[in-house]
Parts: structure tokens; sequence; C-alpha cells
């Protein structure tokens, strides 16, 4: 019995600590290359736009008529919606 409670708490801290963030970087490695253009995504900062180009490190979006941002594309932290899903969505 006292055999079985190092690895025990071995077990429990990698399903505490160490599998979320897997999971997490996992996730975002999905959302960098599901991400197209015509994709309404949020910032790290907060910002809401419209991807406009896409590049392998760089993403300009447009938040306002006429206005685009240039921005490092990691710093994308989620999708709100893609363009086939409006489509979807409006017939």
């Amino acid at each position: 019995m006292e055999n079985l409670i190092l690895p025990a708490l071995v077990l429990a801290a990698y399903f505490a600590f160490v599998y979320p963030q897997l999971k997490r970087k996992r996730d975002y490695r999905a959302l960098q290359a599901a991400m197209a253009e015509g994709d309404e995504v949020v910032m790290d900062s907060g910002l809401h736009g419209i991807i406009t180009v896409l590049d392998e490190s760089v993403v300009y979006l447009e938040v306002a008529d006429g206005v685009e941002l240039k921005f490092s594309r990691s710093s994308i932290a989620s999708r709100l919606s893609t363009t086939a899903e409006e489509d979807d969505g409006s017939s």
C-alpha cells in the first residue's frame, strides 16, 4: 500500500498541472491552423476584427470600414465566427 502512494501522487500532479496545459496548447494550435480570411476574431488585447489578410506570421484585421490593423498572428486569442457559418445562418 505504501508503495502506491508516490506513483498516485505523481499521477494526480500530472492530471492536475501538466495535462490541462497540454490541452490548451493543442487547442491553440488547432485554432491557428483553422484560421482563414473572413473569420471574426478577438485579439489578446480584446480588439475585435475580421481577418482580411492572413500571412504565416502576420494578420491584417479590419476593425472598422476602411481601417486595417497589422498584428502578429500569435496574438489572436479566439475565433468568434467564420464567413461559412454566417452564410449557413442567413439561409
